[in-house]
């Protein structure tokens, strides 16, 4: 008959050094984030930056149409799009940084970009 297997110190510590890692990746890679400032719309006529703090209504010329793009209250969302499924409209208000959507058939991206880091480098640099 076997015995009751029982941890060792060393499973312990390989435990806790697991956890450890997981959490610190985490805190790395999401942690620590810049306020959300501008968005950064790019299609087929380029790449364009506008500031979160200025309500405007954006249109932008894609294959199939017009995708207006409304900007309000620090936040954005696609207000209207020529596309079929309309999934870049469900996607609804982006508002944090590193959000973002996209209508595929009109190729337009949208991305909320955040201020400048403190220390100059982030996540996105590597």
């Amino acid at each position: 008959m076997r015995g009751r297997y029982r941890p060792k110190p060393l499973d312990y510590a390989a435990l806790l050094l697991s956890v450890i890692t997981v959490v610190g990746a985490g805190l790395y890679a999401y942690g620590d984030r810049a306020e959300p400032s501008e968005i950064s719309i790019e299609s087929d006529e380029g790449t364009f930056l506008f500031p979160l703090d200025v309500d405007r209504l954006v249109s932008v010329q894609g294959p199939i149409g017009a995708t207006q793009i409304e900007i309000q209250d620090g936040r954005v969302h696609v207000h209207e799009s020529p596309c079929r499924d309309k999934i870049c409209i469900a996607a609804g208000w982006l508002e944090a940084t590193g959000q973002w959507t996209a209508c595929l058939p009109n190729r337009v991206f949208l991305r909320v970009e955040g201020g400048p880091v403190e220390n100059g480098v982030d996540a996105q640099t590597f």
